[in-house]
């Protein structure tokens, strides 16, 4: 699969808009787990994180002449960092005008809502049989008590799937910082979600 992402990265930094296309549906379930951790409830509970995802795969395919470097390492790096953005933009515009939400929050499928559930997994273990909407919502709830810098973290290496090395260049710490803010994190989230 790696080397399947590698050459569809160098594929696309040619320009090749079906391989950006490609990378973008393999990365769709990692994508959609990172807007809504990352997007919070304030966000969440007046915007459909399918449509910010969407947003983003939008500005992603109509600007392929900017990814420049050939990796799928550099591609996640410029998916996640437009994700992030579109966040931080909905999120101001929410908080600026303390906007009240006008429309229903579309659900998402069950595909989507099973999707989610896989990711989440990956710092939490399913408990005595909630139904997945219930479990994801838990999950959520657990994971807006940490802090700014433990969300982060956390996104980028369970989400993202970055080493601690890559978060501790593009966080500007250290790597054994951000190992002790990851365990932390986790370790509060587990204390959480047992609850």
């Amino acid at each position: 699969m790696e080397e399947d992402k590698g050459k569809l990265a160098e594929a696309a930094a040619a320009g090749d808009a079906q391989a950006v296309a490609r990378l973008l549906e393999l990365h769709m379930p990692e994508l959609r787990a990172f807007v809504r951790l990352r997007a919070g409830h304030e966000v969440r509970k007046h915007e459909s994180s399918s449509d910010i995802v969407q947003s983003v795969c939008r500005e992603v395919l109509q600007n392929i002449e900017r990814f420049k470097h050939p990796s799928p390492a550099a591609f996640k790096q410029w998916l996640y960092t437009t994700a992030m953005r579109k966040i931080s933009n909905r999120a101001d515009y929410w908080r600026a005008e303390k906007r009240e939400a006008a429309r229903e929050r579309s659900i998402p499928s069950e595909a989507d809502q099973q999707s989610l559930l896989r990711c989440y997994h990956s710092f939490s273990s399913p408990s005595r049989g909630l139904i997945v909407r219930e479990e994801i919502e838990r999950i959520e709830r657990a994971f807006e008590l940490l802090s700014e810098e433990q969300r982060e973290i956390v996104t980028l290496a369970h989400i993202v799937g970055m080493s601690r090395a890559e978060i501790a260049e593009k966080i500007g710490k250290s790597e054994g910082s951000v190992r002790v803010t990851l365990h932390r994190a986790l370790a509060r989230l587990s204390e959480l979600l047992s609850d």
